[in-house]
C-alpha cells in the first residue's frame, strides 16, 4: 500500500504492473549500485505501465497551470520555432551525422522509447553518442552513475565515443529532438522525458512530472542540468507544472540557450 497526496491508502498501480510481467522492483547490491528492471519493455509492459502511471495520477492534487489560450499558443510556438531550427541547423547536423558515422560505423540517429504527458510512449531522437552496443553494456556500467536516486548519469561512461563527449557537452546530441517537438510528441520546454525503466521506480510523486508534455529543456537543465540531485529535479519539474506560463517559457527559453553556450553543468 502506498499514500496518495490526499493521505488516503490505495494500492499501487504500478506495482501491480511489475508483479504481472515479474519485474524486480528497485534493488540494490552490496556495493550499494542501483539495479535496473529492465532495459526493454515489450508492447504489454509498456501498455501495463502507462495504465499504472495514468491510474496514479487521477489521485494527484497537483494542477497543471496554463489555459487552453496558453497551451494553444505553446504549441504554434514550439512548431514554427522546431521548423526554424531544423531549417537552420540542417547542414551543421549532417555534418555531426557524417563524423559520427566515420568514427563508429552504424546509425548515426539513436532512437528510444520515453514516456511523456500521462504516460505516453513515444520514440524520442538523438544524434548518437555512444557505442554501437551501449544498450547492451548497461548494466556493467551502472556502478559510474553520479546522479542519486533513479536517472543515471555519469561522466566516465566507457561507452561514450570522442565525438559523442564533444556533443554531449555542447548539447548538440539533442538537436534530433527538434522533430520530436515539430510531430507534438514534446514541447520545447517541459519535463525531461524519462525511460520506462526508471520511471517503474519511480513513487506516486516522482510520476506527477509525467502530468504535461515532456520537453527539449526544463528549469533542471538551466539550474543545475547534470548537476541536480534526482529529488531536486523532480521537484523543480513540479515547480514548472504548477507555474507555467508563456513568460516562464520564455525565460526557460533563453536561460537554456545561455546555458548550452556556457556548458554549464554538461556531462
Amino acid at each position: 500500500m502506498i499514500t496518495n497526496s490526499t493521505g488516503l491508502e490505495q494500492t499501487s498501480m504500478t506495482e501491480n504492473m511489475i508483479t504481472e510481467v515479474t519485474i524486480e522492483a528497485l534493488q540494490t547490491n552490496q556495493e550499494g549500485i542501483t539495479q535496473y528492471p529492465i532495459l526493454e519493455f515489450d508492447e504489454n509492459a509498456l501498455n501495463l505501465l502507462c495504465t499504472g502511471i495514468q491510474e496514479t495520477l487521477k489521485h494527484s492534487t497537483l494542477k497543471p497551470a496554463g489555459s487552453a489560450a496558453y497551451r494553444a499558443v505553446k504549441r504554434i510556438l514550439d512548431v514554427v520555432l522546431s521548423a526554424l531550427g531544423i531549417l537552420f541547423l540542417l547542414i551543421p547536423g549532417l555534418i555531426v551525422a557524417a563524423i559520427i558515422y566515420i568514427e563508429d560505423k552504424g546509425n548515426p540517429i539513436f532512437s528510444q522509447v520515453r514516456l511523456t504527458e500521462n504516460g505516453t510512449p513515444f520514440r524520442m531522437y538523438k544524434f548518437r553518442s555512444m557505442c554501437m552496443d551501449a544498450e547492451k553494456r548497461f548494466e556493467e556500467v551502472q556502478k559510474e552513475n553520479e546522479c542519486d536516486g533513479i536517472a543515471f548519469k555519469s561522466k566516465h561512461d566507457p561507452r561514450i565515443t570522442r565525438i559523442g563527449g564533444f556533443i554531449r557537452k555542447t548539447s548538440i546530441d539533442e538537436l534530433p529532438q527538434l522533430f520530436n517537438v515539430l510531430k507534438g510528441d514534446m514541447s520545447l520546454i517541459g519535463p525531461r522525458p524519462p525511460l520506462p525503466r526508471e520511471v517503474v521506480l519511480y513513487t506516486p510523486a516522482q510520476m506527477e512530472r509525467l502530468m504535461v508534455k515532456g520537453g527539449l529543456s526544463c528549469i533542471c537543465q538551466c539550474e543545475g542540468r547534470s548537476d541536480m540531485a534526482f529529488d531536486e529535479w523532480v521537484e523543480s519539474d513540479v515547480r514548472y507544472i504548477r507555474t507555467r506560463s508563456l513568460g516562464l517559457d520564455c525565460k526557460l527559453f533563453f536561460s537554456t540557450i545561455a546555458v548550452v553556450l556556457k556548458r554549464k553543468g554538461a556531462r
